[in-house]
């Protein structure tokens, strides 16, 4: 039996042993690799997160500050005069609220079936 490289073309030393037995040319104790110190990490992860939305936060407030014009906006008998930056965040997080919402109805569907075909 030889030995093949597999998907990343590394060779498993394990596959020239007869019935899954170790190659007796392969060191007997191997060291256990150690964990990278560079790898990320949940706190990598906030620190970068945090990074981003402070950008956003200074898009948006540059947004605000640059369209305070009044705009006219009617909706179900309601008008007003809001700012034009106003209206279209209010717009914006209407929209998000129905993605979320559609988004969270398919979580939930997804859930249940895969509930109802474990205990089946």
């Amino acid at each position: 039996m030889t030995s093949e490289p597999d998907h990343a073309g590394t060779v498993d030393p394990a596959a020239d042993g007869p019935a899954g037995q170790p190659d007796p040319a392969t060191p007997a104790t191997e060291q256990p690799a150690e964990p990278d110190p560079l790898r990320g990490s949940r706190t990598s992860g906030t620190w970068a997160a945090v990074l981003l939305l402070t950008v956003v936060l200074i898009l948006l407030a540059i947004f605000i500050l640059q369209n305070t014009q009044r705009v006219q906006v009617s909706f179900f008998g309601w008008t007003g005069h809001p700012p034009l930056s106003a209206a279209l965040l209010i717009a914006a997080a209407g929209g998000a609220v129905l993605v979320a919402t559609a988004g969270a109805l398919r979580i939930l569907q997804l859930r249940r079936r895969v509930k109802r075909v474990r205990r089946a």
